[in-house]
C-alpha cells in the first residue's frame, strides 16, 4: 500500500513539475505561458515600461492630463498644408521618447511660431529607426510626438493645436542600416496646417 502512494506522489510531482515546465523561456531570459505573446523583443532598456500599453491604446482618441483631444479628427484630412516653413525635426537617442536638451530649442522655435501665427495647427509624426518590432515601433514614435506636445502645451500652445501621428518604422528619412541612418531615423517631424 505504502509503495503505491509513493507512485502516486511521484507521479503527481512529476506532472506539476511538466506543467510548470511548459512556460517558453524569452530573449531576455524570464518565463512566460505558452499563452503568452513574447514582449522580450518588445520592450528595449526602459523606454517603454508597460507591455499591455498596446492593447489598451486606441490612437484614436487619446487625451492629455486636461482632456484636450490629443488624436481625432485628422488636420491633414480638413486642412490645407502651409507652404514655404520648413521646421527642422526633432532626433531623440535609441530606445528612448525623452526630448534631449540639444534637442530643445527647435521645439520650442516650433512652439514660438505658433503663438505667433493663431490659424496655423500642427500635426507631429513620430519616427524610429528599423529596429525593433513594427508594434513596439509604432507605439515609441507616438510616445516621442506626445512628448514634444507636452513640452510645446507647457509653452503655452493650445493643446487642441497639436495633433500627433506615428509612423513607427514606415517612413524612414535616409534609407540604410548603421548608426548615422539609424540617428536621423530616430526623429518628430512638424507639419503645419491652416485653419
Amino acid at each position: 500500500m505504502q509503495s503505491r502512494y509513493v507512485v502516486i506522489v511521484n507521479v503527481a510531482l512529476m506532472g506539476a513539475l511538466l506543467f510548470m515546465d511548459t512556460g517558453c523561456r524569452t530573449k531576455a531570459g524570464g518565463w512566460r505561458w505558452p499563452w503568452q505573446k513574447d514582449r522580450s523583443t518588445e520592450l528595449g532598456s526602459g523606454a517603454l515600461t508597460d507591455p499591455t500599453m498596446l492593447e489598451n491604446f486606441d490612437v484614436a482618441n487619446v487625451t492629455d492630463e486636461t482632456g484636450g483631444l490629443v488624436s481625432g479628427a485628422r488636420f491633414e484630412d480638413t486642412l490645407q498644408a502651409v507652404q514655404g516653413i520648413n521646421l527642422a525635426p526633432v532626433y531623440f537617442a535609441f530606445d528612448s521618447y525623452a526630448l534631449p536638451p540639444s534637442e530643445v530649442a527647435k521645439v520650442e522655435q516650433v512652439a514660438q511660431h505658433l503663438l505667433q501665427n493663431m490659424s496655423h495647427v500642427l500635426v507631429i509624426e513620430g519616427h524610429c529607426d528599423e529596429r525593433g518590432s513594427n508594434e513596439y515601433n509604432l507605439s515609441l514614435g507616438e510616445n516621442r510626438a506626445l512628448a514634444v506636445r507636452s513640452y510645446m502645451v507647457n509653452l503655452g500652445v493650445s493643446a487642441e493645436r497639436i495633433q500627433t501621428r506615428s509612423y513607427g518604422e514606415e517612413k524612414p528619412a535616409v534609407a540604410g542600416s548603421g548608426e548615422e541612418a539609424w540617428r536621423l531615423n530616430r526623429r518628430g517631424e512638424f507639419a503645419l496646417f491652416q485653419r
